[in-house]
């Protein structure tokens, strides 16, 4: 089995997009996606696993770079209209899409012009296309993608929103040939065509997936043809334990994230890496937008609020002096991250502020101060309280179980299997719950619309019921304004009047952790933890 898949990728890295190639040093990027890949259609690049791929393979009109600032892509340019609802972007007149059959030949490719981005907006609010990344044009008017000629294309929105261009930086908004898409033959999904560094050769389902170099890709690094990379070569070892082995043999170039069963080998207690590998791997870590939470339901028309103790404002602001997150990351997550006391924004977007300290750290005898004004004397007479979450948090929510016990807060851990807690949440069924948040595109407004009263599940995502008519004014302000810093000025009062009302308990800020050979340069990371492998070189 070992020497066909060998011979197999031998065979197909002779070949690029549409010809022969005499590769005397191949330079092929590995690494391993144990979630599998569900879907290369930008249309559906929801999770991290379908993103990294999709990637490789197309762009949009525009791009993060490392620091989450926008950047162009096809588009070189674009104006904003003074109202904040008109985007007309000027793009490049030399990107062209993958050479495939679909243009006629195998070797037939043609330029991108505006009216592709129509189309491929378009289909993604295509009902029958049934995209998860349709909410990314819920503010567009209808008919609200117009090609002005082969290289202007607009946007027009029904309302100003300033963090539209982040939203166009995610995958779902990838420019898409329609005669690919049309062709009843071909299986998009599974056979994309885009505009990207990289295109596709192979999936052979549960083996491996090959992505080999275009030469006709339209960007440089100064003088100098991107991509660097002969190819990139993707495995679906499911085990993550069989996976790092393979890293540390040298059969797979980097790992993103840190797993229990390797933990402890590769990390030191302080968080660094474990010298042992210093000679082969190096470490980079950075805030990540993720932040992980327990969030309280808050609504008191519901039963299950009305007889809780948590819709007691001093219980739930007990709770988040109750116990210490920076004992926590320490000794529970090797100090990845960083402990949450200063709000729901984490760590990495550019609206954070650490010297904001409005959310919650560890006050012990803040915390029994308020469970004896609200009448609990050292806890006696306080209900025990159920805290609901799945066997990989466990470890977490026991230790708070017991840092809480210490001031006289009584908290059962109840485990749930993923998709019950996601669905009881949904449906109001739980009064205390761990949650997280990963940011979709890098606006605090991002994390902000958990707690706006329009947005109560299960139609939107406020899964806490929260509701503040300050909060809905401010949200509302933000919106109309466009200059960044006063924009951020509403996020932080925002996020205080969360703090304030104790809508949740922030645990933490996640960290972006990848292990890489040393033989790989230009690699990087950025806090929405995205891959990009056009400017990786390898030795």
């Amino acid at each position: 089995m070992k020497r066909i898949l060998l011979l197999w990728s031998v065979l197909f890295l002779f070949y690029s997009c549409s010809s022969k190639l005499d590769y005397s040093d191949k330079k092929i990027f590995k690494y391993n996606e144990s979630a599998g890949i569900t879907s290369l259609d930008p249309a559906f690049a929801k999770d991290q696993a379908n993103i990294w791929a999709v990637n490789q393979l197309f762009n949009g009109l525009v791009q993060f770079d490392s620091a989450l600032n926008i950047k162009p892509c096809i588009a070189k340019s674009w104006l904003i209209s003074d109202s904040g609802k008109v985007y007309t972007f000027y793009l490049r007149k030399d990107v062209y899409f993958h050479k495939n059959e679909c243009f006629s030949n195998k070797d037939s490719t043609r330029k991108v012009v505006a009216s592709d981005f129509v189309y491929s907006f378009n289909r993604l609010l295509n009902e029958k296309v049934a995209s998860p990344g349709v909410w990314v044009f819920n503010n567009v008017e209808k008919n609200g993608f117009k090609a002005l000629n082969d290289t202007t294309f607009q946007i027009v929105l029904k309302g100003s929103f300033p963090p539209f261009m982040g939203l166009l930086c995610m995958k779902y908004c990838s420019v898409v040939p329609k005669e690919a898409i049309e062709n009843q033959e071909n299986n998009f999904a599974r056979n994309p065509v885009g505009t990207g560094a990289f295109c596709f050769k192979m999936w052979k389902e549960g083996v491996k997936m090959v992505l080999l170099k275009n030469k006709n890709y339209f960007e440089y690094d100064g003088a100098n043809r991107l991509p660097y990379l002969d190819a990139v070569n993707i495995s679906f070892v499911i085990d993550k334990q069989t996976a790092f082995l393979e890293f540390i043999k040298g059969n797979l170039d980097f790992i993103s994230g840190i797993d229990a069963s390797y933990k402890d080998e590769l990390l030191t207690p302080q968080g660094l890496l474990n010298p042992k590998y210093s000679n082969k791997v190096y470490l980079i870590k950075q805030a990540y937008l993720n932040t992980e939470y327990l969030g309280f339901l808050m609504d008191d028309s519901l039963d299950i609020v009305k007889s809780s103790p948590l819709k007691d404002k001093r219980i739930r602001q007990a709770i988040n002096f109750g116990f210490d997150r920076v004992k926590m990351m320490a000794y529970l997550r090797n100090n990845i991250g960083k402990a949450a006391v200063n709000g729901m924004i984490p760590r990495g977007m550019p609206s954070f502020d650490e010297n904001k300290m409005y959310g919650y750290s560890y006050k012990p005898d803040k915390s029994r101060a308020l469970l004896e004004e609200a009448g609990y004397p050292g806890g006696v007479g306080l209900p025990e309280i159920k805290l609901s979450t799945t066997a990989s948090y466990l470890d977490i929510c026991n230790y708070i179980q017991h840092e809480l016990s210490q001031v006289g807060i009584k908290l059962i851990v109840d485990v749930t299997p993923p998709g019950s807690l996601r669905e009881m949440i949904a449906t109001s069924k739980m009064n205390f719950f761990r949650g997280s948040w990963i940011a979709d595109y890098a606006d605090a407004e991002n994390y902000l619309s958990l707690f706006c009263t329009n947005n109560f599940c299960p139609k939107g995502p406020n899964y806490t019921h929260f509701s503040s008519k300050e909060f809905d004014k401010l949200y509302e302000l933000s919106f109309s304004e466009v200059n960044d810093s006063l924009r951020y000025t509403y996020y932080q009062k925002m996020d205080s009047i969360i703090m304030s009302e104790a809508a949740v308990v922030p645990l933490y800020y996640d960290e972006v952790l990848r292990f890489i050979r040393k033989n790989i340069k230009g690699l990087g990371s950025n806090p929405m933890n995205l891959l990009d492998l056009k400017k990786v070189m390898k030795d």
